[in-house]
């Protein structure tokens, strides 16, 4: 019998150190057209990460080949999902699934009707609006929304930016790793104009990075040079045990919680919700505050 048949997620840690809530709801768009760069790696991830640091998380399954569902241990091929939503034949609410083990982590699955939704769309009155609508009616429950994007710029990629408050960019460390990146960026711009104002490029994470080639450091150096503020400088490693994780049904997190790539993931989960932590208010009155407050002994 196949040992990935017995294999279960029984529970979840919780991280001794909960990760920082935000002021409000973060929705993050994970998209990059080019394909097999870890978009989906990065999602489920970085969920199942945000999740055990006691953080609220949505994932919804943008991408028909449903890989996002599969690792997370969602059953998606005959199911209900998103697809359903868009087509105004389900209420939202109706198609979030519990992911095992994660008490804080839900999933919108995929299903295989979802390919044809970029012709259905087509004909539809606001088709790029339709996923924004839907998720206003659940976001305030979470902490974070991740949307995890198939490899194209359709109506589906389309409809996760304009639902999104953020972009997320995972970007190979590989040669080609930035062709087409300009394309992407194109189109975010277009959104940001016509659809989604309030649409951010906030978040770039360099994913199956391996140190020793020459290769990888020029990309990430390069990714450094142009994205500064965006690049969450914590590159995930080319790792065996993240690929072999969804074959199990699981996240790194729950397969492998050392191995390198569990960790890096866990790391840029925590970055992430530290750039998103509540900040001071900028008008507090430091005049009120600041009276008496030196310990004796203490110097201005």
């Amino acid at each position: 019998m196949d040992s990935r048949e017995t294999t279960k997620v029984i529970g979840v840690r919780r991280l001794k150190e909960a990760m920082a809530k935000p002021v409000s709801t973060r929705i993050f768009t994970v998209a990059n057209q080019k394909g097999g760069v870890g978009k989906t790696t990065t999602t489920v991830n970085v969920a199942a990460a945000m999740a055990m640091g006691g953080l609220r998380v949505l994932v919804i399954d943008l991408d028909p080949q449903g890989n996002a569902s599969t690792a997370l241990g969602v059953p998606h091929r005959d199911t209900e999902g998103i697809y359903d939503v868009l087509m105004g034949n389900s209420p939202i609410a109706s198609v979030i699934k519990k992911v095992a083990g994660f008490p804080a982590l839900d999933c919108i699955p995929s299903n295989s009707s979802l390919a044809n939704a970029e012709v259905e769309l087509v004909s539809m009155v606001a088709r790029e609006l339709r996923l924004k609508e839907a998720l206003e009616e659940i976001s305030p429950n979470y902490d974070y929304v991740f949307i995890d994007c198939p490899p194209s710029l359709g109506l589906l990629t389309v409809n996760a930016l304009a639902a999104a408050k953020e972009l997320l960019i995972p970007i190979q460390t590989e040669y080609y790793a930035l062709e087409g990146l300009s394309q992407l960026l194109e189109t975010y711009g277009v959104v940001k104009k016509r659809l989604n104002p309030s649409l951010e490029l906030s978040t770039i994470v360099l994913t199956m990075f391996d140190g020793r080639t020459r290769l990888s450091n020029d990309v990430a150096d390069n990714v450094r040079q142009h994205f500064p503020n965006e690049l969450i400088d914590i590159p995930i490693p080319r790792a065996v045990r993240v690929s072999e994780a969804p074959s199990y049904d699981q996240t790194v997190m729950t397969y492998d919680p050392v191995s390198p790539g569990a960790i890096a993931y866990m790391q840029v989960a925590r970055e992430i919700a530290e750039r998103g932590k509540p900040k001071l208010d900028a008008n507090f009155d430091s005049n009120v505050v600041s009276i008496n407050y030196k310990k004796e002994g203490e110097t201005a």
